[in-house]
């Protein structure tokens, strides 16, 4: 069975990019489970963030899980150059590639925990065919592409779908959600059943992004 927890992973997209070994040190001491790397190319959603680059350069500086995130068109294209530099999990958007079986088991064939994500109009639904083949569905809990966002809280009753498909046996996967995640919307989070948030405005704008996690941990 998938080790389920909750897992909190902090965001570089909001972090000092000037500064990426400070971010690193701060997740780190923060007790945080993984780093989650939201790549953006200016067509799947407007902004462009970065690449394997960076993620190689993050992956010299610690062992934590590095969770990939596409929010690229043609997201196959990149794999080759994630795993060479050192990602641990990569998730692409169903609504980014035709091919999301052949592309699962590339990424399984590589090493990789596969995952899946759906924006807030995607219904779990188009996932039945596939959740067998996932590590992982991300559930975007705010329009993708900028952080900052308020929740949609009503997002989170895709967690729940995803839930119960999993304890009917549909497959054995971490529920997964980004966007909105607070101290504020943590409470509620863990309840619907997520296994790992991703934090990211509300770590690293925080005077202390380690206290900021823990208050956000589950009682």
């Amino acid at each position: 069975m998938t080790d389920r927890k909750s897992i909190i992973a902090p965001s570089v997209l909001a972090a000092d990019f000037s500064d990426i070994s400070r971010a690193v040190e701060l997740v780190e001491n923060a007790g945080a489970e993984w780093i989650h790397l939201d790549v953006m190319d200016g067509g799947f959603v407007p902004p462009i963030t970065f690449g394997a680059q960076m993620i190689a350069a993050i992956r010299k500086r610690t062992d934590l899980i590095l969770d990939a995130h596409l929010m690229t068109l043609n997201p196959g294209n990149h794999l080759e150059s994630f795993v060479k530099a050192g990602a641990d999990r990569f998730t692409f958007h169903i609504e980014a590639e035709v091919h999301a079986h052949r592309l699962l088991g590339e990424i399984r064939k590589n090493g990789l925990k596969a995952g899946i994500a759906i924006v807030p109009s995607t219904p779990v639904s188009v996932l039945n065919e596939i959740l067998g083949m996932v590590d992982q569905v991300l559930v975007m809990t705010v329009n993708p592409g900028w952080g900052g966002q308020s929740m949609i809280m009503q997002t989170l009753e895709k967690v729940r779908t995803l839930k119960q498909l999993r304890d009917d046996g549909a497959g054995d996967f971490l529920i997964c959600i980004d966007g909105g995640f607070a101290e504020d919307t943590s409470g509620t989070v863990w309840e619907a059943g997520v296994d790992a948030a991703v934090m990211g405005s509300a770590f690293f704008n925080a005077g202390n992004p380690g206290e900021a996690a823990r208050k956000c941990r589950p009682d």
